[in-house]
């Protein structure tokens, strides 16, 4: 007669991928007949589980997501997974609440009254789903599985014969037999620049302000109507300027008058005076106004799933730049050009001829691959007026090449690109820009599935993938709502904000107790402020974080930090865990595999590319990617693995 067994499990980090694994647990418990008579799930976070600590409702609803409501989800929509117990995606669940407004508070209610599907919602209302949406699953619980929340932080998880013991701060120890590692977002120490600025801030009287997630900083303490200095005009720069500003009693007010500028901000009289600094100079594009996550006008011809399953059957690991690229900037192309075509036909001679011409000398079998981006180019200058021709490359750092005589007309310039990005966001699918950019986006979905788990070879990894294509398509393609573009084009006229330039060079005078910033195509004095804010998280990096317990993994052995070989020849250290596929189960120091433990999310950064976002809800219309729900398929991996079935 069969024993059925008992088992429990250690699930370290109760943000959105840790309650996914929870989900799954009690999913395919229901589902599926197991060889177990009960189940033990602990759930250890410091934070409330389901929002865990980026999602916390109670934070600013300043803070907006970086997608629009229709996109995210907590449960799977995938016919092959166990059914879920209950729930839904975001969007669903927008709708429900709206009705009923069960469960909110009143600014949950004012915020959903305007909330439609394609809006951006802030941080806390996501997180206020996230916790609702794990109630509704904890109601529907199997009796024989018994889930229990810590809220502590664990400190080590030791191997004990074949179980663990996982040790929490409180001083409890928990013993289970498997350990999933979802800790999502993880302090990181800081790097040589920035301990010699906090330093200098300590000793001086200045105020030094860390890389940090947004809604863990005091805001507070940055003075009033003096310059600070904003360092990195990514996603987290508009959360820095939202607080300084709107949190500050300032307001954005439409400007009303026709062919003005959309916004015009009144101030409160308490804001600093923000001087912004970045790399390339500019904030990130914004998103194009659209009714999908993918643009419905752009159908990837070149960089598709059927090519990449040719590579496959040819037995070819392709090469990002000499292989990825190449159809990826075809699609690029294509979408530009068929869109100007479309939208703006006295742009070019001949429409149809044309995009003929340019079909067949983009085709990669019809010529070698040194010559078609050449008879491309011959094509286009014969074709298009000068000023309607696409330059991909500069359209992620549109101040290259210029050098400006002062700050003031720095940022005239990049008010007018602010103001130009914005309009053609609203323009959406007639935006031949937008649309080439949206090209890149949707190919960032079938790339996503291509590279992971050794897709592709480590020195294309390296050099190119995260090289340079990263970086410059995040600029492109990951910017934020429009709306932030206008706020900070009206924060730039009402001199609010005011610009550094690109590639700005940081540094502390200690004599005049100031922080500097200069750039060296902006031929003005440096700018100065007594405060400097990291506009950024801390870096995703598993030999970097401060996390006691990945120090311990660390120390012990039981994990290691995956090592890539560059085209030198020369080991590289990567950002993420050496693991195991498929479930996810980390590789020690000496080459074997945990047995019982697993990794989800963003300590995978070495085996999978672009998953900072948990999940994608299905699309009510267009094409589904495999990589859409890849974290919810990788959370029910570990939970049928953990189940045995």
């Amino acid at each position: 007669m069969d024993i059925k067994q008992t088992r429990s499990v250690a699930l370290i980090g109760a943000g959105p991928r840790g309650t996914s694994v929870l989900e799954r647990l009690l999913a395919n418990w229901t589902a599926t007949p197991t060889a177990l008579q009960s189940l033990h799930i602990h759930v250890v976070d410091p934070y409330p589980a389901g929002s865990g600590h980026v999602w916390q409702p109670e934070q600013s609803r300043l803070f907006l997501m970086n997608t629009q409501s229709f996109y995210p989800t907590l449960i799977p929509e995938d016919p092959q997974l166990a059914p879920p117990l209950a729930g839904g995606s975001f969007d669903q669940w927008r709708e429900s609440r709206r009705r009923d407004g069960r469960g909110l508070d009143e600014a949950e209610k004012a915020e959903l009254s305007t909330l439609e599907s394609h809006d951006f919602p802030s941080r806390a209302l996501y997180g206020r789903y996230l916790r609702q949406t794990l109630a509704e699953v904890l109601e529907r619980k199997p009796d024989a599985v018994e889930v229990t929340f810590h809220q502590t932080e664990a400190v080590a998880a030791r191997p004990s014969g074949d179980q663990f013991d996982v040790e929490l701060a409180d001083g409890a120890v928990l013993t289970v037999g498997s350990v999933v590692l979802a800790l999502g977002h993880v302090d990181s120490r800081l790097n040589p620049e920035q301990r010699s600025f906090d330093q200098a801030a300590a000793e001086h009287g200045l105020l030094y302000f860390p890389p940090a997630p947004p809604a863990d900083v005091d805001w507070q303490r940055v003075p009033d109507n003096e310059p600070v200095l904003v360092r990195g005009m990514g996603l987290n720069f508009f959360d820095v300027m939202g607080q300084l500003t709107e949190g500050r009693g300032g307001k954005f007010v439409d400007a009303g008058s026709p062919g003005a500028a959309a916004l015009e901000y009144r101030p409160s009289g308490r804001e600093p005076k923000i001087i912004a600094a970045s790399r390339r100079g500019t904030p990130y594009r914004a998103k194009a106004g659209l009714t999908g996550y993918y643009p419905s006008s752009v159908t990837m011809r070149y960089l598709t799933e059927a090519a990449m399953d040719r590579f496959r059957a040819a037995g070819i690991q392709p090469a990002f730049d000499h292989d990825l690229w190449p159809l990826l900037h075809r699609d690029a192309l294509w979408a530009y050009y068929s869109t100007l075509a479309r939208s703006q036909p006295a742009a070019i001679r001949d429409p149809k001829q044309f995009l003929a011409d340019l079909g067949d000398a983009m085709q990669p079998h019809a010529h070698s691959t040194a010559n078609w981006e050449s008879d491309v180019g011959e094509l286009v200058e014969k074709h298009v007026v000068a000023s309607r021709r696409l330059n991909l490359r500069a359209l992620a750092a549109p101040l290259a090449g210029r050098s400006f005589s002062s700050r003031r007309e720095l940022d005239a310039a990049i008010t007018a690109y602010l103001d130009d990005d914005a309009r053609r966001s609203a323009l959406g699918e007639s935006d031949p820009v937008k649309m080439a950019i949206g090209a890149l986006h949707t190919g960032r979905a079938i790339l996503k599935s291509v590279v992971a788990d050794g897709g592709i070879t480590d020195e294309s990894w390296l050099a190119g993938l995260r090289g340079w294509f990263e970086s410059f398509v995040e600029g492109l393609a990951s910017g934020p709502p429009a709306l932030r573009s206008e706020q900070l084009a009206a924060l730039a006229r009402a001199g609010v904000v005011s610009f550094v330039g690109p590639d700005p060079k940081f540094s502390v005078d200690r004599t005049a107790r100031v922080f500097r910033a200069d750039s060296p195509w902006v031929h003005d004095a440096p700018a100065e402020a007594r405060t400097l804010i990291e506009a950024m998280s801390p870096a995703n990096r598993v030999n970097f974080n401060v996390s006691p317990l990945l120090e311990q993994l660390m120390a012990d052995g039981l994990v290691r930090t995956r090592i890539m070989m560059s085209v030198e020849g020369t080991p590289m250290q990567t950002t993420g865990l050496d693991v195991q596929p498929h479930p996810y189960r980390p590789v020690a120091a000496n080459g074997s595999v945990t047995k019982g433990m697993y990794v989800l999310g963003l300590q995978l950064s070495a085996s999978q590319w672009g998953t900072a976002i948990a999940a994608e809800a299905r699309p009510r219309t267009g094409r589904v990617y495999a990589s859409g729900q890849r974290t919810l398929r990788d959370a029910d991996e570990i939970a049928r693995s953990i189940l045995g079935i």
